[in-house]
Formats: C-alpha cells, sequence, structure tokens
C-alpha cells in the first residue's frame, strides 16, 4: 500500500493522510485519521504553530473534539485547501484542560 493516500473533503478544506502511517498511527495510539478530521472541523479548536524543530515544512498542532474524545493532532498544509493529517492522539490531561478553559496562549 506503499503511496496510497487518503482523501476526505469537508466544507471547502481537504484532508489527506498516508494509509501506512495511519495504521501505525491507530496500532500505537489507538486513534483513527478519520476521528482527527472532526478536530479540524471543530470551531473550539486550540491551534498553535510547532517550531520546535526544522521539519522541512510548517506544522500545526491542533487541540480539538471530535466524537466526544479530545484529541491532539498534528498536521501541514498542502496548498491552501488540503490539511495533510501528520499524526492524532489523546490529549493529556494538561491539553484536555487547555481545550476547555478555551485557552490558546498558555502552549
Amino acid at each position: 500500500m506503499t503511496g496510497l493516500r487518503v482523501i476526505r473533503i469537508l466544507r471547502t478544506m481537504k484532508y489527506e493522510w498516508d494509509v501506512e502511517k495511519a495504521i501505525e498511527n491507530r496500532c500505537k495510539h489507538h486513534i483513527d485519521f478519520a476521528d482527527a478530521v472532526g478536530v479540524l472541523e471543530d470551531p473550539r479548536r486550540i491551534e498553535e504553530i510547532d517550531d520546535r524543530f526544522d521539519y522541512g515544512e510548517e506544522r500545526t498542532c491542533v487541540i480539538g473534539m471530535s466524537n466526544d474524545r479530545i484529541l491532539f493532532v498534528v498536521t501541514t498544509m498542502r496548498g491552501n485547501a488540503t490539511s495533510r493529517i501528520i499524526s492524532a492522539r489523546r490529549a493529556t490531561r494538561h491539553e484536555q484542560d487547555r481545550y476547555y478553559a478555551g485557552d490558546g496562549d498558555a502552549w
């Protein structure tokens, strides 16, 4: 399945991910990338650019809710209208607290 990717379109944004990476992520974190799309569509989500390392691309960390769970998702943009999901996991207690407080500044 190398090189395959999945694309889902909601509203005007497209979401894509590598199928093999999604399988690895599901095995490691028990989170499906399809559930991560809900986080990216959450109007209350908290976003911050991840500049800890030089990834060769701009990455965004997002905390949001999907299917009654608070998740932490990492994405990067491909063009203006496609968001590529890199990873997704359950949010830590601290990240959940930030989400419920609506605290985007205490990253």
